[in-house]
């Protein structure tokens, strides 16, 4: 039987995913368990191409794939040295010395159809960036460096917040990959050489490896990162001119003692901004510029003046650029990762981006012949996902008040989208978040931003004024006091690690 062709009375669609990594074995994975009884799944991987596998900060949509998948979390962490993550602190965005934590989670209770952070501002007006944080559990969880698994009372803003993980990305592909061929995936170790295409519309009907095997598939999943191997260079949205920053440099450094901090670092620096993501092993780091501003070899020394003890590799540089495939599901090929397009991990949304298109395809998987229906349902929710994280990211950026070096000045004045322009106004003059069914980011995450850099509207919905200010007073008190006490019993983070997936 040819390599890639299905056996007698098999007529199910056969699906080849080209790359390994956290994205190809993610898909695999999840078509696997998904779509199962519609696909096989062969997945064609070189050990002679490497990952990125720099370390990965994930956002509370891990947890549901871990889960849909039937995988167990215990085991997961320890399979990857993963830490758990209660969200991002930011340092120097909006000023020099000011710090802020977006959490995973809400802030308050919405009272009479009114959103918290609208009596917060009745009460203060002027608040610092970090002044709406002790109303946050997740927040005061990790100012403390404390963790301890969320209540199922959701309405109750001291007893539920959300979690992520942080884990090491070398490690869970290799995971992924045992768990995915022990559920029937087909693994071929082999280099692309060349990509057979049909005359008439350009769909691919196999690839070609070096050792001569040639595999053939109905639909194919490019999981082959920046080098887009299938999808091409054809149909990017280039978005450098809004999100400047092109490059990397990242090195590990040692775990310290004690305490492991749940959350990941996102640290200003003069042309662009520098991670810190805590797993049990070691420490992720790297500082992501604008080579426009800023050389490769500066942006070394600075990178390895401003980490936290001795690094334990030589330090990497990487190249990228903002931007998305105007079509990322193009004839029977289907890109999803670096493949389909890329944004900074600002906001640790590199995996998510992964996970939504998995969800998007299983919901459009198509039958035979491929339906233009499900490409463009599949390249619409694609589309919509990638454009309003980006406009949240130039948010971080376009919202500083820095003056300091020509970066911060250049992102501060530029002109934004004209979506995120209207997001601004509508914040400014009346402290609301525009609603939009999906996506991302929702109010509290923009809430967290905005409040936390020091964009302060100018008025609130004026409903947050009827309750009694001195009854108001009492109520913020009261919560706080609740989220400060539930915080108290938690254990320390590294102490919780040990117990729950040691």
């Amino acid at each position: 039987m040819r390599k890639g062709t299905t056996g007698p009375g098999d007529d199910r669609l056969r699906v080849v995913v080209v790359g390994g990594g956290t994205a190809g074995w993610m898909t695999a994975a999840a078509l696997a368990a998904l779509a199962g009884q519609a696909c096989r799944v062969e997945l064609v991987e070189s050990a002679e191409i490497g990952i990125v596998g720099v370390g990965e900060a994930t956002l509370p949509h891990m947890r549901f794939f871990i889960q849909r998948l039937g995988i167990d979390e215990a085991a997961f962490m320890r399979a990857t040295d993963a830490t758990f993550k209660l969200g991002i602190e930011f340092r120097d965005f909006g000023e020099i010395g000011e710090r802020y934590i977006h959490p995973f989670g809400t802030y308050g209770r919405p009272l009479g159809g009114v959103a918290f952070h609208h009596y917060f501002l009745q009460r203060h007006p002027r608040p610092g960036g970090s002044a709406i944080g002790p109303y946050s559990a997740g927040v005061t969880a990790a100012e403390q460096r404390r963790f301890a698994l969320p209540d199922n009372e959701a309405d109750d803003p001291a007893t539920s917040f959300g979690y992520a993980y942080q884990f090491d990305a070398t490690r869970f592909a290799p995971f992924l990959r045992d768990w995915a061929e022990a559920r029937g995936v087909t693994r071929t170790e082999g280099r692309i050489v060349d990509v057979e295409r049909e005359r008439t519309n350009g769909d691919v009907r196999a690839v070609l490896l070096a050792g001569g095997e040639r595999i053939e598939g109905d639909l194919f999943v490019d999981c082959s990162g920046f080098r887009a191997l299938l999808i091409g260079e054809q149909s990017w949205e280039d978005w450098s001119h809004w999100l400047p920053c092109d490059r990397a440099v990242a090195a590990p450094t040692a775990s310290p003692a004690g305490t492991i901090e749940p959350f990941t670092r996102a640290a200003a620096m003069p042309a662009g901004w520098r991670w810190r993501i805590p797993l049990r092993h070691r420490v992720g780091n790297g500082y992501v510029y604008a080579s426009r501003f800023l050389d490769d070899d500066m942006a070394r020394e600075q990178f390895l003046a401003a980490i936290e003890g001795e690094p334990l590799a030589e330090p990497r540089l990487l190249r990228f650029r903002a931007g998305r495939r105007t079509r990322s599901w193009t004839g029977n090929v289907v890109a999803i990762g670096l493949a389909s397009g890329f944004l900074e991990p600002l906001e640790s949304t590199s995996i998510y981006l992964v996970q939504m298109a998995i969800t998007a395809l299983v919901e459009h998987f198509p039958g035979r012949p491929i339906d233009a229906l499900d490409r463009d349902g599949f390249n619409r929710s694609v589309d919509a996902e990638y454009d309003r994280i980006r406009d949240f990211l130039i948010l971080h950026y376009h919202a500083t008040r820095r003056s300091d070096t020509p970066f911060w000045d250049h992102v501060r004045n530029m002109e934004t989208p004209p979506e995120l322009a209207q997001k601004l106004a509508l914040w400014r003059e009346t402290a609301q978040v525009a609603q939009y069914s999906h996506g991302l980011f929702l109010e509290p995450s923009w809430v967290a931003v905005l409040l936390g850099q020091g964009v302060i509207p100018h008025g609130w919905d004026q409903r947050a004024a009827i309750p009694d200010p001195a009854a108001l007073d009492r109520a913020l008190e009261t919560l706080q006091g609740a989220i400060a006490e539930r915080v108290a019993a938690m254990p320390d983070h590294r102490v919780w690690l040990e117990g729950h997936a040691a």
